[in-house]
């Protein structure tokens, strides 16, 4: 029996980011056999929390909108160029930590590029709020992205370091 690598590690949490990406925006798009949520729609489900649809040409936070489809096609082949390097990385990993935030990071890419090459833009959905304070509206990709971020700081800032291993 084989054990699992830094590598793996990272494959399966890029390949479960990106499947419960799409997953949660297909199912929000075009729903349970009904048409899915419109534009601008809101659905309240908890008192801080609800559900909205908002389409994102840009990046995080709606930062650098892509106009027309060669601002689309721009954005398209950095996200590629990303996920390249960020692939490279992670082949080369050895601590789980790492590769699961490295994995993370590309699977949210991948999720936010499939939306940009079928739909020009990224569709966005949770949003949450409390005390006249709201959040931006964002997706599975975007929380993978996020929380593969923390990840690769955790990874850098609180692994043993190399004199302690000395």
């Amino acid at each position: 029996m084989t054990r699992f690598t830094a590598r793996d590690w990272g494959l399966v949490a890029a390949t479960a980011a990106l499947l419960l990406d799409q997953g949660t925006k297909l199912l929000m798009l075009y729903g349970f056999g009904f048409a899915g949520m419109a534009p601008g729609e809101s659905v309240d489900i908890l008192p801080f929390f609800n559900l909205v649809m908002v389409w994102n040409p840009g990046v995080s936070y709606g930062l650098f909108p892509a106009h027309g489809p060669w601002g689309t096609a721009f954005l398209a082949v950095f996200s590629l160029a990303a996920v390249a390097g960020l692939g490279a990385w992670l082949w080369y990993a050895t601590r789980p930590a790492l590769a699961a935030g490295l994995g993370l990071v590309i699977g949210g890419a991948l999720g936010n590029l499939v939306d940009r090459l079928l739909y020009g833009k990224v569709a966005d959905f949770f949003h949450f709020y409390a005390l006249g304070h709201d959040w931006y509206v964002f997706n599975v990709a975007d929380c993978a992205i996020t929380f593969g971020v923390g990840a690769l700081l955790y990874d850098a800032l609180l692994r043993p370091t190399a004199r302690a291993e000395g």
